[in-house]
């Protein structure tokens, strides 16, 4: 059933991804579920030939600016990301209460049964200003949520690439492999 969300691939685009936790429940708020994440993300993005220019991990929420993938597409790349992911979190979940069977230990996580919200936004990107914006949003994220006081704090991100050119776990790809269409504004 369609609620009017529309999807716009194999144009070459850029797309804007961003998915949340069920309910924007914080199941990504702690920094082992985040590191999961971004292991996770990098298998991915290895498995489906994708360029990542910019990425964010939020305790309730992520936000990618990715190509179209070499094989299938962004839809299909979303979804593999968040099986990979929930599968994991819910298999060491289940090895921790098994653990502390019977002990009343206060959790540090939020439990999950579910994970992700059905749906994610996806917002094409062919612009080279629109490209910028939503890399900025990407990297600023983190410090309008109040959660660190600048970008680079945030290790969760992408920002210490453009920063630094630090290599992190996710593989920001080198920009001559980038084919980005900008098409003029009418």
């Amino acid at each position: 059933m369609s609620l009017g969300l529309e999807r716009f691939y194999g144009s070459g685009d850029l797309h804007f991804i961003t998915e949340s936790c069920y309910h924007r429940l914080p199941l990504l708020g702690s920094p082992c579920r985040r590191d999961l994440f971004l292991e996770v993300f990098e298998q991915v993005r290895q498995r489906y030939q994708l360029v990542v220019v910019a990425y964010v991990v939020m305790p309730e929420h992520f936000h990618l600016l990715i190509s179209e993938p070499g094989r299938g597409n962004p839809s299909i790349v979303i979804q593999a990301l968040k099986l990979g992911i929930a599968r994991r979190v819910i298999a060491a979940e289940k090895r921790c209460e098994r653990r502390y069977e019977g002990q009343n230990l206060l959790r540090q996580e939020a439990p999950c049964s579910r994970m992700w919200e059905a749906r994610f936004y996806d917002y094409n990107v062919w612009t080279q200003p629109k490209r910028v914006e939503k890399i900025r949003y990407i990297h600023r994220n983190p410090v309008r949520r109040g959660l660190v006081e600048n970008p680079e704090q945030w290790r969760w991100s992408s920002f210490r690439a453009y920063a630094y050119e630090e290599s992190g776990p996710v593989r920001v790809n080198d920009w001559s492999v980038l084919k980005l269409k900008v098409r003029l504004a009418s």
